[in-house]
């Protein structure tokens, strides 16, 4: 995508996935997508039905293998999907954390944690770029999931987040990603196309370029298998409701080009495949418990308009998250150096 620059990409991916927050896609959509995907009928009835929107390219929280206690980050989270599943598994001692860059995924998110009662630090979602240094601490995480979001990034942005995951990753920790990945190179009738990079098609690497990105973050003997997943379900299930406009199904985002995501055979390019890594367990680093670097970047947040007193009837108003709370982002000087007046 030499056409673009990297922040263009990534405003567009913002957009593109903010909208798919506000909008939902067809119950029958999405579960027809994730079904082929490897998610069972009784776990999707385990969780909140707007948490998948059939954007994922596979179900990395059946092979992560996690235990009670764990720490967990999703990047990309969406709606939830993955955390909700990872939550089951971790049970109430364990950390399940998710990261998305769009503000209205988070709230989509927040909202189905409180519709099951999870709420922070148990089960938390935080909205952050993976382009920027995840706000999460060294040596805090035992697994991290991510689903078909990778190849969304810029490759200035494949290259980060590879060596953000290897800090925060614990000594031993591993991760489990399921990922769009190019067959061959792409031509550039789909590589330059905004929709099939919105699409998760455009962006989409080779397996060789995709182990040495992880190699130089420090991740060796990478494994990656194919699942022999049909791409096209995207394309079939749309039948029966309206598709997302993204994740392998988007013709509804304007582009120069009339190339249409129909207009190619998905398999012929791309496939979907498990990626899984581990952190070398030789690291004489200490283990941080409290993975998040801001505890407070979990909750809701109000702010701070220089405003002496916040009345009755503005706190009522603050958005709140599962357990009644919300967090006030006081600058300083907002207050004229004295404390928030106001409960």
């Amino acid at each position: 995508m030499a056409k673009y620059t990297d922040e263009f990409l990534v405003e567009r991916v913002n957009e593109a996935y903010s909208s798919i927050a506000k909008a939902g896609a067809a119950p029958t959509y999405a579960s027809e997508v994730a079904q082929s995907f490897g998610y069972t009928r009784e776990q999707l009835e385990s969780i909140p039905k707007n948490s998948h929107m059939g954007l994922g390219c596979g179900n990395p929280t059946v092979t992560a293998t996690l235990k009670p206690g764990e720490t967990v980050l999703d990047l990309g989270s969406g709606g939830g999907i993955d955390i909700f599943l990872a939550a089951s598994k971790i049970g109430l001692e364990g950390k399940a954390i998710g990261l998305d860059m769009s503000a209205d995924m988070i709230k989509r998110a927040r909202a189905n944690a409180r519709m099951r009662g999870l709420f922070p630090p148990n089960v938390s979602f935080v909205q952050c770029s993976l382009t920027d240094t995840l706000p999460i601490e060294s040596n805090s995480i035992d697994c991290v999931l991510s689903n078909c979001v990778i190849n969304l990034l810029p490759q200035s942005g494949k290259n980060h987040i590879f060596k953000e995951i290897y800090r925060v990753l614990k000594p031993g920790g591993r991760l489990v990603f399921d990922d769009i990945i190019a067959k061959v190179e792409l031509p550039s009738v789909i590589r330059d196309n905004m929709k099939h990079y919105i699409s998760c098609i455009g962006g989409a690497i080779q397996v060789h370029e995709y182990n040495e990105i992880m190699k130089s973050a420090g991740f060796k003997d990478s494994m990656f298998v194919d699942s022999v997943a049909d791409l096209n379900i995207y394309l079939m299930a749309a039948d029966a409701g309206p598709a997302p406009a993204a994740c392998c199904g988007s013709n509804s985002i304007n582009t120069e080009t009339s190339v249409e995501t129909a207009d190619i055979d998905l398999n012929q390019w791309t496939a979907s495949y498990q990626i899984y890594a581990m952190k070398p367990n030789n690291s004489v680093e200490a283990i941080c418990a409290t993975p998040l670097t801001k505890w407070w970047d979990a909750f809701p947040a109000v702010q701070a308009t220089n405003i002496a007193r916040i009345s009755p009837a503005e706190f009522a108003a603050m958005p709140r998250d599962n357990t009644g709370m919300s967090v006030i982002d006081v600058q300083a000087g907002d207050y004229d150096r004295s404390h928030v007046k106001g409960s």
